[in-house]
């Protein structure tokens, strides 16, 4: 009987002890990492997040929780969490002994184009025992970009097709032979067709043909999201965004010059879309930065009071893109305008479903509709 009463009160120290170190000792020397491993990724690749504990004292945690919020649109492989309308709370359980570090890589999918940041990490953790809570808040900051998918450039051709030698020197934007300028590494948006098996061959990776083109030197492409009804067309909203980052592609990968101007408001600056014209690597990840960038949260800019203006200042020997989902009055009557000052250009319509709008008869010969579906 008093062996086990001496038993009882050695627990019974023991227990209160190791609680008393655990609450005063376990958050010491102990850090905690999340990191993205991609600067960006494009709509529906697979990117990596990197949880990384180091606890650099002698005294084991048995248990680790790491919670953070991120966007509904990660969406991680092993569900792992709970979901709110637009959060995704994580909730991870290590077990970190003492001098040891965990590194664990969680894979997601990057759903929607846009910005996403974790900022900050909450630590739960218990003694021996685990009978005890303890708690911690950790501020971090990490990002990573979802670039909105190219639409395929080779739809992109169709749109074009029509549009005649006042500025292109052929009918196929694409398509026909203009001269030729050498060779470069493949990229995501360009076609099969490009790829030159026998320089691919020689350098061990995938090679494209570039050819220049004979009359286009500048693109404007003018991305319109403004839309009066009461229900938002959300998902044409995002294929504009997908349209435009496809256009600079296409544009891009043959040298043109292009800008990207649009109403939707930068999440950053609070202004509206715009970046200027550039032609070049770098370029085509500076414009899709600034459409992953587009807050629909935050009121659009009026179309044709913001761009107007620079619209008829900047037509001469240039092409002018215009995309956007939606038509009303204003919009209709700037085209119109413009097209009575002979400047050419197309409107790109993105349409959900297979049924065709009516569209305003001054501009049928200008608007090419591209159907989707969700």
């Amino acid at each position: 009987m008093i062996r086990l009463l001496g038993i009882g009160v050695v627990f019974s120290v023991f227990f209160l002890v190791q609680r008393i170190l655990y609450q005063r000792f376990w958050l010491q020397h102990l850090t905690a990492q999340v990191r993205f491993v991609q600067d960006h990724i494009i709509e529906g690749e697979q990117g990596e997040l990197n949880e990384i504990l180091v606890n650099k004292k002698i005294l084991p945690l048995p248990m680790l929780k790491v919670k953070f919020r991120t966007d509904r649109h990660l969406i991680f492989q092993d569900i792992r969490g709970s979901r709110t309308t637009d959060q995704f709370y994580r909730n991870d359980i290590f077990r970190v002994g003492g001098g040891e570090k965990v590194t664990r890589t969680l894979s997601f999918t990057g759903g929607r184009r846009g910005y996403y940041t974790i900022d900050g990490v909450s630590l739960v953790s218990s003694d021996l025992f685990l009978t005890a809570q303890l708690t911690a808040e950790q501020p971090l900051q990490t990002s990573i970009y979802v670039y909105p998918r190219p639409y395929d450039s080779s739809e992109l051709q169709k749109t074009f097709t029509w549009l005649n030698g006042e500025v292109l020197a052929r009918r196929h934007l694409l398509e026909d032979p203009f001269e030729y300028r050498g060779i470069r590494e493949y990229q995501p948006y360009d076609q099969m067709r490009s790829i030159n098996w026998k320089a691919s061959a020689k350098t061990g990776g995938l090679m494209v043909n570039q050819k220049n083109f004979t009359a286009l030197k500048s693109v404007r492409i003018f991305l319109n999201i403004q839309d009066d009804n009461v229900l938002k067309k959300e998902e044409s909203v995002e294929m504009s965004l997908r349209i435009a980052a496809g256009l600079c592609a296409a544009f891009l990968s043959q040298g043109i010059q292009v800008s990207c101007r649009g109403n939707g408001m930068d999440l950053f600056t609070n202004k509206p879309l715009s970046v200027a014209a550039r032609a070049g690597e770098g370029q085509l990840d500076a414009v899709c930065r600034a459409l992953a960038r587009i807050d629909l949260k935050k009121p659009v800019a009026d179309f044709v009071k913001t761009f107007e203006e620079d619209l008829f200042s900047g037509a001469q020997d240039t092409l002018t893109c215009f995309v956007s989902p939606n038509q009303y009055d204003d919009f209709t009557g700037l085209l119109e305008k413009y097209q009575e000052a002979g400047n050419t250009f197309v409107w790109i319509y993105p349409v959900q479903g297979s049924k065709d709008p009516v569209l305003p008869p001054s501009l049928a010969d200008r608007i090419r509709l591209i159907h989707f579906q969700v």
